[in-house]
């Protein structure tokens, strides 16, 4: 069977032109005629596509008249599209910028979203022409790039379009839009950023040394200014779009180190962004690592036209090795303990491990370099190397030795160690440094060796920098100093609130704000409490209390909301929140069963658990379950297989057991295995106290039973009731199972009785109509005979008017001769003369009956 013809799938008043009939062709030819255009590929079936129609309409009513919006149906069988392009989902948006294209939005499918991408293609670039603007550039969140362009020529100054195409290729490899282009015309305006010539491209970056572009090592190319841009942009805080299908995206970036989820109502073309303004701040001081580096340009000065040009200056940004060492100055520094090997010793020395930097001639940045992560960790790989240097039991000078890079001949390593307590490594709160005695002394590369016993060492930054008191720490720079490193995310609640729902948020709110973090490796996360609002000072408190060693933040535990109002069950249902209570603090042997939803056999055991809790004295014992699917549990009680069985014992509720995996789920099994772990053990001898309690016990079981016992015979005297009931309504149901095939069968004859006559009936109407086929034959024949009769009874009215005509005149002919004939007689007349007229006029009238009569023959 042939598929139904396509329909429109836009109504005919929409902005949008549908070409419902998948005319490819016909887009190309349209798209040569517009500057912006917005190809929207649908299926007409697909529920996402139907979903996105609405959405592009209303972006289509904003823009209509800057941007041709095109839908292609490219599911038709028939049509070009479906014949071209193969694609794997819908619905597909591509757009084009003049000649460029297709930039393919993987957005998602809002209005809000799409309209601000389109937008961002239709503007690629933004012209910065005061120091005002340019400061607000670059202090977005996002990577910004800037281009210095002299508009002397024309039409455009040379690399111009090349720049322009880069920030296109940006958006078609980028979606999300993450790097900002911009471009300045006013050198002055330029000079801000150290670009003196025209086609310059710098990129700037918030917490990492900004680059100009080096046009000497690589070709000025669209594709590579971007591949540029995107290698070496800054993501200090970055948005995550799920697209609703399968995908390793959150689980890609968790994998990256413990995660800050900050979740947002966000509103893509709305002018500002207070909140997000306040995350961006707390995401800057958190990544600003190097204070002291002079050579980074502070943006506050480009707001001031006072304010002179930047000039950085290699020899203030030096510092020299002769000059007293202090710890605070250097840029990037990592803490580091060493124990005492001896388990009494009450002393712990702690270094303070620092890279510095001589100015080597690095071309093609703007400043002065200064260490990155790689060179912590060779620093920390030398300091291994020679940790016992600075071992000792007890000093109370800072000690110092120099270690040179092993790869760069303009690097060192400063190490710095002192003496402290034990008990201050508990992070009592104290506004004392470590580092503030004055006596600081210098030690040569290898100078002490006091033990040949192996030291281990902590890479703890956090726990040993006062700064980091949870009252007083800094949150400057602390994503250096912690090596609880968070990546911070941002997602929007409008979208993905689902996500944050799942992580322990709550669902009655109305305020769409909510942030999280999440450590896989650790498979712990923390909720910020939902009752804070979510500001820059609250959202600083929250990272500093997860960065320190003993974090005061409280597990969140994933807990079954179903489950908070119990009812009163036979079996205890336990979540995360009542696990310690039901199962710790109760006075009770416990027995806990793990089960899941989606888990048949679990389910399959539940009747026994239900029996097993009704032989059971319930002062006693408590069977329970928990669903592992909804609850999360302490590591200590988490399981790999279900269904799992856990007995906790009154007394030794630490020393929990398994029931046995090769042992059947059974009551007698249970049974045995419950006192068998519940009873008292065989070496402990029993006195007459535990005799008579035992008794007491078992009394109490005897009667306990014979109350279930009881309890049986009742229900069985019920079931023989139901029995009994059940057979009657089964004889009544034969019964009437009996009278309906009979009538059955007396619908069957009757049916074809009916059969047999309609056979009858249509035999009878098939004769008659027979009939009447030949009965109007025979009419038609009467009919043309009448008709001829007709035709035939008119000429014969004809002859007998000609003929009456005729003897009209024959008669007038006899009375003028008779006539003639008197005159003649009267006038003496020759009779020859009278005979030959009277012959003539007889020889006039022989002639017309002779024609009378041979017409009337051909009449016949």
């Amino acid at each position: 069977m042939p598929a139904k013809l396509p329909v429109s799938f836009f109504s005919a008043r929409s902005p949008v032109v549908d070409l419902f009939r998948g005319q490819l062709d016909y887009a190309e030819q349209l798209r040569q005629d517009s500057e912006i255009v917005l190809y929207f590929f649908y299926a007409p079936w697909c529920g996402q596509s139907i979903a996105a129609r609405e959405e592009i309409e209303r972006v289509a009513s904003r823009l209509s008249d800057q941007v041709l919006f095109v839908a292609i149906n490219c599911w038709w069988n028939q049509g070009k599209c479906r014949k071209q392009k193969h694609f794997f989902y819908f619905p597909v948006i591509h757009l084009y910028h003049r000649s460029f294209g297709p930039i393919e939005y993987k957005g998602p499918m809002s209005a809000v979203y799409i309209e601000k991408f389109v937008r961002r293609v239709m503007t690629p670039l933004l012209y910065i022409s005061s120091r005002s603007k340019l400061l607000d550039f670059l202090s977005n969140y996002e990577p910004g790039v800037v281009g210095y362009f002299e508009f002397n020529a024309s039409p455009q100054p040379p690399g111009y379009l090349t720049f322009f195409t880069s920030a296109l290729h940006s958006l078609k490899k980028d979606y999300l839009g993450t790097i900002r282009f911009g471009v300045i015309t006013d050198r002055r305006v330029a000079q801000e950023l150290s670009l003196e010539h025209s086609g310059s491209v710098y990129l700037h970056r918030h917490a990492n040394t900004s680059l100009i572009y080096p046009k000497d090592i690589m070709n000025y190319t669209a594709e590579n200014i971007c591949k540029w841009a995107l290698e070496n942009r800054e993501m200090l805080i970055r948005w995550l779009r799920p697209h609703g299908g399968k995908s390793l995206l959150l689980n890609n970036e968790l994998k990256k180190g413990p995660a800050l989820l900050i979740f947002i109502p966000y509103n893509p073309l709305a002018e500002i962004h207070p909140l997000l303004d306040e995350i961006t701040k707390v995401a800057l001081e958190y990544h600003k690592c190097n204070k002291s580096q002079a050579a980074e340009p502070d943006l506050q000065h480009l707001g001031d036209t006072d304010s002179p040009a930047f000039d950085s200056s290699v020899t203030d940004a030096h510092v020299k090795l002769s000059e007293p060492l202090s710890i605070s100055t250097y840029p990037c520094c990592n803490t580091v303990v060493l124990p005492q090997w001896h388990s009494i010793s009450r002393t712990h020395n702690v270094c303070e491990l620092c890279v510095n930097q001589t100015l080597g001639v690095k071309p093609n940045k703007v400043h002065v370099p200064h260490c990155n992560f790689l060179e912590i960790e060779a620093a920390l790989d030398s300091f291994y190397l020679q940790e016992h240097t600075f071992f000792q039991v007890i000093s109370n000078t800072i000690e110092c030795s120099n270690f040179l890079s092993f790869y760069s001949p303009f690097s060192y390593y400063t190490a710095c160690c002192r003496t402290v307590n034990r008990h201050f490594l508990s992070f009592i709160s104290s506004e004392k440094t470590i580092f503030q005695t004055p006596k600081v002394a210098f030690s040569s590369h290898g100078k002490k060796d006091n033990t040949q016993f192996s030291i281990p060492h902590i890479e703890d930054r956090n726990c040993f920098i006062p700064d980091l008191n949870i009252s007083s720490m800094n949150i400057t720079g602390l994503s250096c100093r912690t090596n609880k490193t968070l990546n911070l995310y941002l997602l929007d609640s409008n979208l993905f609130w689902i996500y944050a729902e799942r992580l322990g948020a709550s669902r009655s709110t109305h305020l769409k704000e909510f942030a999280a973090i999440v450590d896989m490796k650790e498979e712990v996360h923390y909720v910020l409490d939902q009752n804070q609002s979510l500001v820059g000072p609250t959202l600083e408190n929250f990272i500093k209390n997860f960065s320190v060693l003993y974090s005061p933040l409280k597990r969140h535990l994933v807990d079954d909301p179903s489950a908070h109002f119990p009812e009163q069950r036979v079996i205890t249902e336990v979540t995360t929140h009542t696990f310690h209570e039901t199962v710790f603090s109760s006075g009770k042997n416990v027995l806990l069963l793990y089960y899941a939803q989606w888990c048949g056999f679990c389910a399959s055991l539940n009747h026994i658990f239900i029996q097993l809790a009704r032989l059971l004295p319930p002062d006693n014992f408590t069977v329970a379950r928990i669903d592992v699917t909804r609850n999360d549990l302490p590591w200590e009680f988490m399981t790999d297989r279900l269904p799992t069985i856990l007995f906790f014992p009154h007394q030794r509720k630490e020393q929990s057991v398994k029931f046995p995996e090769d042992f059947s789920v059974n009551l007698p099994n249970l049974l045995k295995f419950i006192l068998h772990h519940s009873s008292l053990s065989a070496s402990e001898p029993c006195t007459k106290e535990c005799q008579h309690k035992e008794s007491v016990l078992q009394q109490g079981h005897i009667s306990h039973l014979e109350r279930e016992i009881q309890k049986l015979r009742s229900e069985i005297s019920a079931l023989h009731q139901a029995h009994d009931q059940l057979e009657a309504q089964l004889s009544e149901a034969r019964r009437e199972e009996q009278r309906l095939q009979q009538q059955k069968h007396t619908l069957e004859k009757q049916h074809k009785t009916l059969q047999l006559h309609s056979e009858q009936l249509q035999a009878t109407y098939d004769q008659k109509n027979q009939e009447l086929l030949e009965m109007a034959e025979k009419l038609q024949e009467l009919a043309d005979a009448s008709e001829n009769l007709l035709k035939e009874n008119a000429l014969l009215r004809i002859l007998v008017a000609s003929r009456e005509g005729k003897l009209q005149s024959r008669d007038e002919l006899k009375e003028s001769l008779q006539s003639e004939q008197t005159l003649s007689e009267d006038n003496d007349i020759s009779p020859s003369a009278a005979t030959a007229m009277l012959e003539e006029k007889r020889t006039d009238n022989t002639d017309t009956i002779e024609t009378e009569h041979s017409s009337g023959n051909r009449t016949e």
